[in-house]
């Protein structure tokens, strides 16, 4: 199997193109560049402007600009002027979708257009169409001819191009032929690079954007993949997770998808898409790139020739289940309260429990973690659902063994006899710096009460835990494994990176039976025990590990956007946010909207200045509705479709 990437245990960068952007470059290990992308009207050239220099002045290396028409285009130029004017010298990427015309303006004055495959020349009518050959050849020639202009263009202006896949707007020559799948992603894509190629044009940037994690990932690797086997060379690659929404789970779903493959030392420059103002963007941004500045010549990681797994398709790792922990039960989340000495039923509060003392009882929070984790045995009776990790030597005080679970060291287990272990889960806390032994490798081929805790202490820590992930496989031992993960970065948002990447890119690789996030830094510094319960279970809701809340899909706004996009989210999650496991997408406007919706249960999305269309799937259910109306429409969809439960 070829690689996607240089190495699954060495941090290298992928070798890419240099792209010239103006006076910045991208790619051929320049450094990883972050951009934003403007919310304005962009024929509102002062607010345009004012809100490009925020961005800039928060570090943004390329900021974009929607143009959907050609007056838009043409406005690009008074914008760039003033900013100019005023001494900023960022370049500026014109977004383009539905109109080559607009492209073709726009590359005449900014340094870099996008163009979304998808919908540059394609009108999209969901429809499956069974192409001939010489049918789907003819599509082929179609494009040539509407694209080489723009081309020729890019050529004599020397602007920059992004060929920008989205997964929610893929033709209907794509999804006839490929479906909706990665690979019609990479298709859609290399249709119009391979045209670039042949026209002797290689200034270009390439993206493979998803709602979803899990897709976004599998196309860059398929990407990287067709471009070393036709091509024999890699374009640089902007790296996003589209539509990923806003605050925290925003944060957490772009930090999974980006992060997985800048660990592999893919990506030359990246955007954080969040429904927040785009100066926001940046920070995040910052704290991924940042990891990586001082991530090579970390501690070697013994290589592997051959993984176990395939990168380019899900599947879950097979293990045993062991107690709640493995097979084919959803990842487990346990919660390091050892911090705290003295536990009381108060601080289970944090990790999703209540205590009623009047009437005796508990309240049990869907994000309720599994397990805590602590190094004595608590003085009050636990919730029914909740077990208690302890040290061994603890456990052996502990009266009740039922809720009680032992944690030893590798060396610990093997030595103590069986009278000292569990009869029915015991715990092995395994630094994957240490190469499994022999004597423990042989014990994993009888034992079904073993589940390791795998963490790092490597630098480069995610593919030393992977590697052991595989070791376990190539050995056929099918023990669950927790990914336990220390974070010891100074603030809430770095730490939230930390966690998202590290262990989101196992959990998408099929790595992983549960998540153990702890707080390394300093004792003055006391851990967030809800926040961390909180990442924990949006890590595994992006991954569509375990689905324990609300999903939404909600997109950045946009000079695009038909309604204000952060106030309608804030408001649809008021009024939804209990609807566990209910998939809602809002979209600004059109041009993603039906597309990344096929994952969506419902769908809200501006088609004209205050006007919604509804959405169940890609089904339109309501078009034109009011504004002022539109959210209580869309309850009674959900109600209509039955998935609707009041909040408690």
């Amino acid at each position: 199997m070829q690689l996607y990437c240089n190495s699954l245990t060495e941090y290298k960068r992928l070798a890419t193109l240099e792209v010239k952007v103006g006076d910045l470059l991208i790619g051929n290990y320049h450094p990883v560049r972050i951009q934003t992308m403007t919310t304005t009207d962009t024929m509102n050239t002062q607010a345009t402007v004012e809100q490009a220099i925020r961005c800039i002045e928060a570090g943004a290396e390329l900021v974009r600009i929607t143009a959907p028409s050609k007056k838009e285009a043409e406005n690009l130029l008074p914008i760039r002027n003033e900013l100019r004017k005023r001494g900023y010298t960022t370049p500026l990427v014109a977004d383009i979708h539905f109109t080559p015309n607009a492209a073709e303006i726009a590359a005449r004055i900014v340094e870099k257009v996008r163009i979304n495959p998808g919908n540059y020349v394609d009108k999209k009518k969901f429809e499956t169409i069974n192409y001939t050959d010489s049918e789907y050849q003819e599509e082929i020639d179609r494009i040539r001819k509407q694209f080489t202009p723009l081309v020729g263009i890019c050529k004599e202006y020397g602007t920059a191009m992004r060929i920008g896949t989205n997964h929610g707007s893929l033709s209907d020559r794509i999804m006839s032929r490929y479906g909706d799948t990665p690979m019609g992603m990479v298709e859609s894509a290399m249709e119009f690079l391979r045209i670039a190629e042949d026209l002797n044009y290689r200034n270009i940037v390439l993206s493979m954007k998803a709602s979803n994690p899990q897709v976004m990932v599998q196309a860059y690797r398929m990407l990287i993949q067709s471009m070393q086997e036709e091509l024999g060379h890699c374009y640089p690659l902007h790296l996003g997770v589209t539509e990923a929404g806003d605050g925290e789970d925003g944060r957490i779903k772009s930090a999974i998808g980006i992060g997985t493959l800048l660990e592999d030392g893919i990506g030359d420059t990246i955007r954080v898409s969040l429904t927040e103002d785009p100066e926001f963007e940046l920070p995040v941004c910052r704290d991924l790139v940042k990891r990586y500045t001082v991530r090579e010549g970390h501690d070697p990681i013994p290589s592997i020739a051959q993984p176990t797994y395939s990168p380019f398709t899900y599947k879950r790792r097979d293990s045993l289940a062991v107690n709640n922990i493995g097979g084919k039960q959803v990842p487990v989340v346990i919660a390091d309260l050892s911090d705290i000495t003295g536990i009381t039923p108060v601080h289970l509060k944090a990790i999703g429990y209540s205590y009623d003392e009047a009437s005796d009882k508990w309240n049990i929070a869907d994000a309720a973690a599994d397990y805590l984790f602590t190094h004595e045995v608590l003085p009050f009776s636990l919730p029914g659902t909740l077990k208690v990790i302890v040290p061994h030597t603890t456990w052996q005080t502990a009266e009740d063994k039922e809720k009680y679970m032992p944690l030893f060291s590798a060396e610990e287990y093997l030595q103590l006899p069986l009278s000292e272990r569990s009869a029915t889960i015991n715990f092995i806390d395994h630094n994957t710096g240490v190469t499994l032994t022999e004597p423990l490798l042989q014990q994993l081929a009888n034992d079904t009460t073993i589940v390791f805790c795998l963490h790092s202490s490597n630098k480069h820590a995610m593919p030393e835990i992977r590697r052991t992930m595989m070791h376990l496989m190539e050995h056929n031992a099918p023990q669950p494994c927790i990914l336990k993960c220390f974070a010891t970065d100074s603030t809430t948002d770095e730490h939230l990176v930390h966690y998202a990447t590290e262990t989101g890119a196992l959990l998408l690789d099929g790595f992983g039976d549960g998540l153990w996030l702890a707080d390394a830094r300093p004792e003055k510094q006391v851990p967030d025990h809800a926040l961390l319960n909180n990442i924990a279970f949006g890590i595994l809701q992006a991954t569509r590990t375990r689905i324990s809340k609300t999903e939404y899909i909600s997109c950045p706004s946009c000079g695009r956007t038909l309604f204000d996009l952060q106030e309608t989210t804030a408001k649809i999650r008021a009024v939804t946010n209990h609807l566990k496991g209910v998939k809602i997408a809002i979209m600004g406007c059109i041009v993603n909207g039906p597309g990344e919706m096929a994952d969506a249960d419902f769908g809200y999305v501006g088609s004209g200045v205050g006007k919604i269309t509804l959405y169940r799937g890609k089904e339109v259910v309501k078009r034109g509705l009011n504004s002022e109306v539109a959210v209580d429409e869309l309850i009674s969809l959900i109600k209509d479709n039955g998935m609707w439960v009041e909040a408690n």
